[in-house]
Parts: C-alpha cells; structure tokens; sequence
C-alpha cells in the first residue's frame, strides 16, 4: 500500500525524469538523504543513495549517447616515473569499456611522448591477423606533435580517414573526462600497490634472513586430473608486480600419471636448462609448492644443471592445510619456518603461490578439452582428416574402427 502524499511524490519526480530534469530529482534525493541519515532512519537513507547512484549512472548514458557514431577516448596520466594510459571505446554512441595500460617510461619521458608513442604501438598492431578496428575518431587529452602524421598513417591503414584531435567540447570533452578521471584513479591505486609490494618484498626478506630483497621471485605448480593431462606452470613476480610476459606453461610427458616429483623434475630441467643456455634470468628466490619431498627435486635439479646463486624455498600448507599455516622449507634448514598470519613477507608468498596454482590450473583445462577434442586416430601415420571422416563414417564410431 502507498499512501497519498507518497503517490504524489513519485508521480512528480516520474515527470521531472521524463522531461530531461534528472538532476533536480538527484537534488531533492540528496537533501531527503541527509535528513533521513539526522533521523538515523539508515534505510531511507539508503534507499535515497541507491536512487542517487542509479540517476547518475543514467545520467552519464545519455551524456554519452548525446553524440552517435565510433570513437575511441584516450587519456593519459602521469606521476613521477609512472603513467596510466585509459582507451575508452565509444560504439554506436554508447560506452562499450575501456581498456588501462601501464607503460614502461623513461625518467624524462614527457606525457605527450609517451601518449604519442603508445598511440602509434597501439593502433598500428591492430593491422595483419589484429582483429582490432581503427575508429573514425581517436580523441585524445594531451596536445602532441606528431598528430597529423599520425592521423595519415592510421587512414592509410584503415582504408578510411581517421582524425586524431584533443576533444575540448560536447560529448567528445565528457568521454576525455571520464577517461582522465579512470586514468588517475587506476595509476593511483597502481603506485599504491607498489609501494605495498616493496613493503611485502622487503618483510619477506628480513623474516627469511636474506642478504639481499629478492628482485624476482619465481615459483612452480602442477596440476593434472588423476594423472592425466599435467601441465606445469611457473610464475614470475618482481616488486613491480606479477610479470606475465615471462610466465610459462610446461605440457608434462613421459612420466608415470601422478607422479608429481616427476612432473616437477621435468619442468625445473626444461626451464632452467633453456636459461643456463642464456634464454631468460634466472631468479633470486625460487618457490615450489609443496614440502620437504619437491624441495629436494629442485635442490638436485639445480644441482645437476650447476645453478647456483637461487635461494629455494618448499611452500607447505602445514598440519592444519589453512592459509596462513604454511610452513616454509629453505633449503639447508631442518626445521621449517612458520611466518605470522599477517606477516606481508607471507601475504607475498601466498600471492605468489596462488597464482602459479590458477596458471597451473588453467593450462591442465585448456589441454583436457583438446585431448577430449583430439581423436586417437590423429596419432596414426598416414592417416588425414578427410581419411579419419570416412572411416568413422563406414565403421559408426572409434569403438567400431578399434
């Protein structure tokens, strides 16, 4: 049931919003808001903020829709040696998302040099097998030089003329607004986890002894389903953060399924051996998941390849198998090391070891689902495509060929 006056209320603010005056009802929201929150009546309060946040999500809609047609929006900022690039694509008028990129600067890299060259890096890669498509229009929130050439070369590769401007009006000046403001936002909130990442780096090193701040951290997991389908995968951090161009994935074969000391052995030999060969750094600190057992394998792994100046570290759920119990086997130490709950030296470790799992993870799926896809008889000499379709034809199924 709703009374009158209520009724009353509603019908007004219904015809405010179909005539376009959707921040009068947004006004009237926030000061019914605030008394409600003097009242201490949260959930009118609540209501109101909910109906807030709704009518501005609205609001920026038709902002956005206020002008049709393909563009991209994108902002860069900068603090220090850092800088947060935002691609914001605009589709048919509507806001389909954006994209944030983190590039690596010099120390006395301008900001327009540094969007002039990401501009070019990036809309020039989307040539060739690229399925990415050049819009119309490239707006842009810093003035650089090269923007008429740049303007040329993209048309010449899209087959159509795209313009590269700063957007200082109308709806184009809004998307670069909203972009700068997620730029800012997401480097601020990257720094933040880098200093948080130092921190970690930093504790880890002085709860483990160590000479030095291990710059790269790496650390190996395996995962298979009853033996089948292993996959092998190590992960790089350094105090930047994960470092994913330099993660790697290791299909395991020959081995007796769920030997998982075997799995490990050929991994750390195929990894290192390519990087004694000089394809790659090796890392100051080397985590391996699971205990005393996987410790050793690498320890005569690294022997047997002569790789010294790697600290190994065992990583086991402990007795309790709860996170924050992990015991930590270094290598030449008896007993383990259990580090505090809340030490950021094992947030660090867990980090790391929780990530080499997901990559683990997701690389024994995707090689389940091509074994499954992948017909025995692909395995046999001589035996093509078109050939394997006709057997299973004539013979009804695999089970039948057999």
């Amino acid at each position: 049931y709703v009374d009158a006056e209520r009724y009353r209320h509603d019908l007004h603010q219904a015809e405010l919003f179909l005539a376009g005056r959707s921040q009068t009802i947004i006004d009237e929201s926030i000061q019914g808001m605030e008394q409600a929150a003097e009242k201490q009546d949260y959930e009118t309060a609540a209501h109101y903020r909910d109906r807030i946040a709704l009518l501005k999500r609205i609001q920026q809609r038709q902002y956005i829709s206020a002008e049709q047609g393909d563009a991209d929006a994108v902002a860069i900022a900068t603090s220090g040696e850092a800088a947060c690039i935002v691609v914001t694509f605009i589709r048919g008028g509507q806001n389909l998302g954006n994209k944030l990129f983190f590039p690596r600067i010099g120390v006395e890299s301008t900001a327009s040099a540094i969007l002039s060259g990401f501009l070019a890096q990036y809309y020039l890669a989307a040539g060739g097998s690229n399925s990415r498509v050049i819009p119309a229009r490239i707006y842009i929130n810093q003035a650089i030089g090269d923007r008429m050439l740049l303007a040329q070369v993209f048309s010449e590769q899209a087959g159509k003329k795209i313009t590269v401007s700063v957007g200082n009006r109308g709806a184009p000046r809004r998307w670069l607004q909203m972009a700068t403001v997620n730029a800012t936002q997401a480097l601020r909130q990257e720094l933040a986890n880098k200093l948080d990442m130092r921190a970690r780096f930093e504790t880890l090193r002085e709860a483990l002894n160590l000479e030095a701040i291990p710059e790269r951290i790496e650390c190996f997991d395996i995962s298979h389903s009853m033996g089948e389908a292993t996959v092998a995968s190590c992960v790089v951090f350094d105090m930047n953060g994960a470092v994913k161009s330099d993660y790697r994935r290791f299909n395991i074969e020959n081995i007796e399924p769920g030997d998982d000391y075997g799995a490990m052995t050929q991994a750390l030999t195929r990894r290192y051996k390519r990087i004694k060969e000089g394809e790659g750094k090796l890392p100051d600190l080397l985590l391996i998941d699971g205990g005393k057992g996987q410790l050793s394998v690498a320890e005569k792994v690294m022997q047997e390849l002569q790789v010294e100046g790697v600290k190994l570290i065992g990583v086991a759920k402990g007795v309790e198998r709860k996170p924050g119990k992990e015991q930590l086997f270094l290598s030449g130490s008896k007993q383990p090391t259990i580090l505090p709950a809340d030490s950021p030296g094992l947030h660090l470790i867990q980090q790391v070891r929780d990530e080499a799992h997901r990559f683990a993870i997701a690389g024994h799926r995707m090689r389940s689902r091509r074994t499954r896809k992948t017909s025995p008889l692909e395995q046999i000499p001589g035996i093509g495509g078109k050939r394997r379709q006709n057997l299973l034809k004539n013979f009804g199924g695999l089970r039948e060929v057999s």
